[in-house]
């Protein structure tokens, strides 16, 4: 059974970049651009995985972390924040709103999906 992963960055490139990647790895992938789109999709569809980009334009992706981790149904599922955002402070919040790991932009496809797979 193939594991689908959600995909939330607010750059149409990036989503791409990254579905290409997981996709050649063997995942499903559905992509969105907003964290309201994410949440809508949840509340119907538990995807195995969120890379969850912290600069969207509707929310701040530690809010969305939040959020998801205190919903009951969604605490367990697994998030993985990418980033531009890479001071200290950001990485240790994002970790300790339970991101299960943390990437900062620029980064490798090959590393990302190596995270994802370490994770699931």
């Amino acid at each position: 059974m193939r594991r689908l992963i959600a995909v939330v960055d607010d750059e149409l490139d990036i989503v791409e970049l990254i579905s290409i990647a997981l996709k050649k790895a063997g995942f499903d992938v559905v992509g969105f651009t907003d964290s309201h789109s994410l949440l809508q999709f949840l509340d119907k569809h538990v995807p195995d995985l969120i890379l969850l980009d912290l600069m969207l334009p509707d929310a701040d992706g530690m809010d969305v972390c939040r959020f998801i981790k205190g919903k009951q149904e969604w605490a367990s599922l697994p998030i993985i924040m990418v980033t531009a955002r890479s001071d200290e402070p950001d990485r240790v919040l994002g970790l300790e709103l339970g991101a299960d790991d943390y990437v900062i932009k620029p980064f490798s496809a090959r590393e990302l999906v190596a995270r994802v797979k370490a994770v699931l």
